[in-house]
């Protein structure tokens, strides 16, 4: 939070009241650094990255390994052919519903969670997408301690149940910082990351050309060997598809743009398309990269181990460094797996914060949630999650893909059609609770996915139950808008005098003074509330319990105004 206007802030206390009755936050809620506007819009007084530095921290994210894994795994079960299609075919699907996702969360500032909320799910509604999204920062967090746990146990000797203890907790002091540690992390280890990912493809393409053709002949376990099996490849998809929630962990980082401007437009369109929905161009090459290497390694350490990023690299390094392979191989692992937890910690932390102050009224702050996010991780580690890879994913995969595909059909369809406002609303103030568009879709779409995914139509409907999820969705979400008219997208107007936009056309920076917590935020970040008879900011107006919502009379008409400028 900014700086209180006209005297110096009081001490912090716990999250209540001072004693001339405003509300105050405690000290890792108060702190930007730390707090990194967990809950809001991000203003522009703190988004002081070029497209650039946000860029490289957002792609720095994805330098996890399950990519490796998962692009092993699906081989070994499906056999090359069906794999790369299913691969291919999963990152299509990823690449284009990244898109408009990023486009939005960067035009307007705010992270996934406040863009579900406005794309058709309402104030609470959006709880149970933070659930979804809170689960794919943890399930993945486990995945990816497992490979770094592998890796100390072949390289340094510790045992894996320590092992994950370790890595979980060398997390921990990175994430508490947020973007501006993880920015500085993120961009100093890249180049080391990427030399070290694709040196043994190259030395492999040097001394041993032939095993690339070789691997188009690869079968693994596939019944089918490795000719192209549309059961196969429908499986497989579903593995990759679970990754579709990625999208949510780059725009947290994304939110962070500076405003698109006539002199920036290039630049900032570059940062947006290639660590939004660009990501999934490295991860499918990483997914067939992992495949390739399971073929290359399965003579020599089995189809059971063949899927282990630590064994892939190990074999990959001994090609050209083989005195120093495992020493190489577990640095590489090891610092992966840092890059990706760090962003698969604070990501959850932020979900945590979104979830739990919705349904308790309380803020404690985001690093809390750090923890709360990682020891839900340790303890998947410590059930052995590695082991269920495929099954994992794939039964998560119907419903994340339910939820992405809820909110891109808003973007892309209700919104052009004008079937939803043209904006983004994320405030408590303007929201109805629940918003059957988005809301509704996803229940639907998720329910008839998983019952396919649990045989209920087939072996091709449990195969390709993740396509069923998605198509449902968007087609849902349009007849559900036609349906109410849109009633329940915006609870009550804007009703400030100081307009949302300023005489630039860019979201003002003008601010306005909160009467709860008598603090200063950005214009965006603020409603007007007849409770407290004044402005108040958008975290204040969601930890309020007393008002019981009395601002809210009744459904909004599409016809409103929607954003006022300054002249």
């Amino acid at each position: 939070m900014t700086e209180i206007v006209g005297k110096e802030a009081p001490p912090a206390v716990a999250d209540g009241a001072r004693a001339d009755g405003k509300r105050t936050y405690n000290d890792w809620a108060q702190n930007d650094t730390l707090e990194d506007y967990s809950l809001r819009y991000a203003p522009k007084s703190f988004r002081r990255w070029t497209p650039y530095v946000v860029a490289t921290t957002a792609l720095g994210g994805i330098a996890y390994l399950a990519d490796f894994a998962i692009g092993g795994s699906i081989a070994i079960s499906n056999g090359f052919s069906s794999a790369m299609v299913a691969i291919l075919t999963a990152a299509v699907v990823i690449f284009l519903t990244g898109i408009p996702i990023s486009y939005y969360s960067a035009k307007y500032s705010i992270d996934m969670d406040l863009l579900t909320r406005g794309a058709g799910f309402g104030y609470l509604g959006s709880t149970l997408t933070s659930v979804i999204y809170a689960s794919f920062t943890f399930i993945f967090f486990a995945l990816e301690g497992s490979i770094m746990a592998q890796a100390l146990e072949l390289g340094l000797h510790i045992p894996l149940a320590v092992g994950y203890l370790i890595c979980s907790l060398i997390i921990l002091p990175l994430v508490i910082y947020g973007m501006t540690a993880l920015s500085k992390m993120q961009v100093w280890t890249q180049p080391v990351w990427l030399v070290l990912m694709v040196a043994p493809f190259v030395s492999i393409a040097i001394q041993e050309p032939g095993k690339f053709s070789e691997f188009t002949h690869f079968a693994g376990n596939s019944p089918t060997g490795s000719s192209i099996s549309m059961l196969g490849v429908g499986a497989g998809a579903g593995v990759a598809l679970s990754l579709i929630a990625q999208i949510g962990e780059q725009v947290d980082y994304l939110r962070f743009m500076p405003d698109k401007t006539p002199e920036n437009s290039r630049k900032w369109w570059g940062a947006v398309l290639s660590a939004g929905p660009g990501w999934v161009v490295l991860g499918a090459a990483k997914q067939i990269g992992g495949a390739f290497l399971a073929f290359y390694i399965a003579g020599s350490v089995g189809l059971a181990k063949a899927n282990e990023p630590i064994q892939q690299y190990v074999s990959g390094f001994k090609t050209f460094a083989a005195p120093v392979a495992l020493g190489l191989a577990t640095f590489f692992v090891i610092l992966s797996q840092i890059k990706i937890n760090s962003t698969n910690a604070y990501s959850g932390s932020l979900s945590w914060s979104n979830f739990f102050s919705r349904l308790t009224h309380r803020h404690p702050g985001r690093v809390v949630y750090i923890f709360l996010n990682v020891g839900i991780a340790l303890a998947l580690m410590e059930g052995g999650v590695f082991g269920f890879l495929n099954t994992v994913l794939g039964f998560y995969s119907n419903v994340a893909i339910a939820w992405i595909g809820a909110v891109v059909a808003d973007l892309v369809i209700n919104k052009p059609l004008k079937l939803s406002p043209s904006y983004i609303e994320y405030k408590r103030a303007h929201l109805h609770n629940f918003n059957p568009v988005g809301f509704g879709s996803m229940l639907i779409a998720s329910a008839v996915s998983i019952a396919a995914y649990f045989d209920a139509f087939g072996a091709y409907g449990k195969a390709y139950s993740p396509f069923i999820a998605l198509f449902l969705a968007m087609a849902l979400s349009p007849l559900f808008a036609v349906l109410t008219k849109g009633k329940y997208y915006i609870a009550r107007v804007d009703d400030l005098e100081e307009p949302l936009l300023g005489p630039d056309g860019l979201p003002s920076a003008a601010t306005l003074t909160c009467t709860v917590c008598a603090t200063d935020f950005e214009r965006p970040d603020v409603a007007g509330c007849p409770f407290h008879s004044g402005a108040i900011c958008s975290l204040c107006c969601s930890l309020e319990k007393d008002c019981h919502d009395s601002c809210k009379t009744g459904p909004v008409a599409l016809a409103m105004p929607t954003v006022r400028s300054a002249d």
